[in-house]
């Protein structure tokens, strides 16, 4: 995953929101002030919506909101013990780490909003896909159909241009089954 957001806006974000915000579990700061300080680790974090999707997430809570106050999801594996999350991301510096910061009106900060990243785990919406598909293909119908109209307006010029009865009847007709097609 390239990285959106420079490691200094995410420092930057992370002081302001443990400045600001009170931390269900204590151990949670120590955390992320142990990421804050390594420039290499601060450039694998990304800060996402719906991180238990990810391979590697803290899910970390302040006291305003009722989620979990901590999580840490490593593939299939689930833990609540900060300290097994810290040992993996000391062992494991080369993983992107996924956090998902739960506090109340985050959507409308801008400081939240300046480092959010879409979430690349998300799982796809087939009805949404195909729904999708469907519209694109009938944008792209429409557009053929719309340029086949404009085609057979010039040729209908053409014949009537030339006196052509026989040309402009059968032009005529295609022209007009065409655009009974219209939606």
């Amino acid at each position: 995953m390239t990285n959106s957001v420079p490691v200094i806006e995410k420092r930057d974000f992370l002081k302001w929101f443990l400045e600001h915000h009170q931390l269900k579990r204590r151990e949670c700061a120590w955390l992320l002030n142990f990421l804050m300080s390594d420039d290499l680790l601060m450039e694998r974090v990304h800060f996402v919506d719906e991180a238990e999707h990810c391979p590697k997430a803290l899910l970390i809570s302040a006291n305003d909101v009722e989620n979990v106050p901590f999580a840490f999801h490593k593939n299939q594996h689930i833990t609540m013990d900060a300290e097994k999350a810290f040992h993996d991301i000391r062992l494991n510096r080369n993983e992107e780490i996924y956090i998902q910061l739960n506090f109340k009106d985050k959507l409308l900060l801008s400081e939240y909003m300046s480092v959010l990243e879409e979430n690349p785990y998300l799982p796809v919406n087939e009805e949404e896909a195909n729904l999708n598909a469907l519209l694109a293909e009938m944008v792209a119908d429409e557009s053929i159909r719309q340029q086949k109209l404009r085609a057979l307006n010039s040729k209908i010029d053409v014949a009537l241009s030339n006196r052509d009865e026989e040309t402009f009847s059968e032009l005529a007709k295609e022209y007009a089954n065409l655009k009974a097609l219209e939606t």
